[in-house]
């Protein structure tokens, strides 16, 4: 009598859905492991996400761009040249005023104003098991921004496409149940709605002006459990194009003139804002790398602005 143990056949995969290193910053709890598969999440944690299949240009490509200037002519006439001052301007001097500058910007309440901007959402919904045809509950965790203080919110499509109930959670624990005003046809942006007043809404930013090395912070709640949690780098590349895999349904979908930052985004932080310095929105987080360190991916805010314009009532710029 043999002691072998049977192998378990691994649950079938759509044919779209190629193996990728890359995945969008959403997560989803695991179904329940099912008598004759194995599950393909791993035991410390709920790792649903959709898969970059394809990326175009992903070298690294972090353009500095930052310039100083030191004004020198301390005391006498403007007319009178100053030689130590201009002696000074060394390559080390340079780098020695660059690190000072970049080490001294305090962004806490900058951070502090922003924050109640942002939102936690949990949708709640039903998925079937390719393998045996069977349905499970899911809780799919992301972020959401607020654009106006009587409940307009901002988020990813793929956050509550497909959902039965959202429940969105502000940075004071306050929770209200939401619903889908519209989902996007053209990108991974959806509008929600909650019923509340006194919000406070984001400054929203102009992503045509941002330049690669300026500032940027993500905030969000990686692992849907880290609420508010902020991480700060720099506008990485600008123009990025990927596409991104449903695990569940396996349909592709390509993003196009997306923000490259390497400002650490997890599953959990997709629909929250990436801002500037100022605290404007810029874009909305939606893909990172899985297997590379600082490749976070953000839609331009300006991809919403058929979206804003319908929670504002102002006209679509």
């Amino acid at each position: 009598m043999s002691d072998m143990q049977p192998i378990l056949p691994e649950p079938l995969r759509p044919a779209s859905a190629t193996p990728s290193p890359y995945e969008a910053a959403h997560v989803v709890e695991p179904p329940p492991i099912q008598p004759v598969t194995r599950t393909r999440q791993p035991s410390n944690g709920p790792r649903r996400m959709r898969s970059i299949v394809a990326v175009s240009l992903l070298s690294a490509v972090i353009a500095s761009g930052s310039t100083v200037a030191i004004v020198a002519g301390l005391g006498g006439s403007a007319a009178t040249p100053a030689p130590a001052a201009a002696a000074s301007a060394t390559p080390g001097a340079l780098a020695a005023t660059t690190k000072q500058s970049v080490e001294t910007i305090d962004l806490t309440a900058m951070i502090a104003a922003v924050t109640p901007s942002v939102v936690t959402i949990t949708a709640d919904g039903v998925s079937t098991n390719g393998f045996s045809g069977g349905q499970f509950p899911t809780v799919g965790v992301g972020s959401g921004v607020i654009l106006t203080s009587d409940g307009y919110i901002l988020t990813n499509k793929h956050v509550v496409e497909g959902s039965q109930s959202l429940t969105v959670k502000l940075a004071d624990g306050t929770e209200y149940p939401a619903t889908i005003v519209t989902q996007s046809q053209d990108t991974d942006l959806a509008l929600i709605k909650v019923d509340a007043k006194g919000l406070t809404a984001a400054k929203i930013g102009d992503s045509s002006k941002i330049k690669v090395g300026q500032t940027a912070v993500a905030i969000g709640s990686p692992l849907g459990t880290y609420t508010e949690t902020v991480t700060r780098g720099i506008v990485s590349a600008l123009g990025r194009t990927i596409t991104v895999n449903d695990e569940t349904t396996g349909r592709p979908e390509t993003l196009h003139d997306l923000i490259q930052t390497d400002a650490a985004i997890n599953p959990g932080n997709s629909g929250g804002p990436l801002l500037d310095a100022s605290g404007a929105v810029i874009g909305i987080n939606t893909a990172v790398s899985s297997n590379a360190q600082g490749l976070g991916f953000a839609i331009p805010i300006s991809a919403a602005a058929a979206l804003i314009a319908q929670a504002t009532g102002g006209p679509v710029s």
